[in-house]
Parts: structure tokens; C-alpha cells; sequence
């Protein structure tokens, strides 16, 4: 089947989720600027869950842009991604009103965690003949995936004992994936 009605749903999820996200923001309770830092770490958590809805973003259209066709297998894993993605605006909410609780930040990790193995089996299933047409040698199917998911393991583990240390992986993990690999340098 063609691609492009996948394609369109998953734009129009991944708008609705940043729409979302947008709305859980809190304004300060008053007009002085000293209120801002009442809601700074919601805001944060926003920018960092903006920026990565944008990476899923980006690189499911590379993924997509390299296939032909998809079958319902495709459609399926899809759709798994998109469920995962559509809880970050939930765990974001929630680890943005409470950012060193442990279990805010631990699920938000999981959610993360749980979005980039999600990405991970989409590329499996299009590799597998879910997408015809796809190029094998995925930039995804690299070490930095696997490193990925790992870093999203331990941070979710590390969230547990001292949050702090788990959302500073999610932010490295974020700069990770914001630069370029080597492969990907004349595309964007």
C-alpha cells in the first residue's frame, strides 16, 4: 500500500502531541519575574520533550523517505511508536511539576526508553520487507541506537536513586541524537 496516508497520520499525531504538550504549560501565578522560577522546570522539560518529538520526527521521515511501499506489518509497528510517543506529554506534565522525584523522572525515562525501541522495531520491519524499497544500512541499526537504549536503561535505573542523574542522560541522549552521524552529514 502507499506510503503516503501513514506518513500524513503519523504528522498529524506527532502535531497533536506538541499541541498537547504546549497546553499542559503553566503560566507564574503572578505577574513579578521571580515567579518564573516556579514553573522554569516545567518549561525545561517541555523544551527537552519538544526537541525530542522533533528528532522522532525528522528521523521518521529520513526512514519513510527511503521507502516505497508499506504492508500492514509497517502499519502496526507504526502505530506502537505513535503510542509511545503520545504519553510524553503526560510524563512531561508530570516530571515538570516534580523534577527530582524519582518516579516522575524514572517514567519519563521509560517512556523515552520505550519510544526508541519502538523506532528501533519500525526500522527492523520495514528492513524485513514490511517497506519495499528501503536502504539497508539504516543509520539506526548503528551503535549510537543500541547506545541509546542502553543510556535510556540506565537512566530510568539511575532516576530510581537520585533523579537528577537521569535527566541529565536524557539531555545528553537528546544532544546525542541532535547531531548528525557522519553518514547523515549532506541530508537534513
Amino acid at each position: 500500500m502507499n506510503k503516503n496516508r501513514l506518513e500524513a497520520f503519523s504528522d498529524g499525531v506527532i502535531a497533536i502531541i506538541i499541541t498537547i504538550m504546549v497546553l499542559e504549560l503553566k503560566p507564574p501565578h503572578s505577574a513579578d519575574l521571580h515567579h518564573v522560577a516556579e514553573v522554569l522546570p516545567g518549561w525545561l522539560r517541555y523544551a527537552l520533550s519538544y526537541v525530542y518529538v522533533g528528532i522522532y520526527w525528522v528521523n521518521h521521515h529520513a526512514l519513510f523517505e527511503r521507502v516505497a511501499r508499506v504492508d500492514g506489518r509497517v502499519l502496526w509497528a507504526n502505530l506502537h511508536l505513535l503510542f509511545w510517543m503520545s504519553l510524553i506529554p503526560f510524563v512531561t506534565a508530570w516530571a515538570g511539576e516534580n523534577p527530582m522525584a524519582s518516579g516522575p523522572v524514572a517514567l519519563y525515562g521509560v517512556v523515552l526508553l520505550l519510544c526508541s525501541v519502538s523506532f528501533t522495531l519500525l526500522s527492523w520491519t520495514l528492513e524485513a520487507g514490511g517497506g519495499r524499497g528501503v536502504v539497508r544500512a539504516l543509520s539506526w541499526r548503528s551503535g549510537k541506537s543500541r547506545l541509546s537504549i542502553a543510556l535510556y536503561a540506565l537512566a530510568v535505573l539511575l532516576s530510581l536513586v537520585y533523579a537528577p542523574l537521569g535527566a541529565v542522560i536524557h539531555v545528553l541522549l537528546a544532544i546525542l541524537w541532535l547531531a548528525p552521524a557522519r553518514s547523515e552529514g549532506k541530508e537534513a
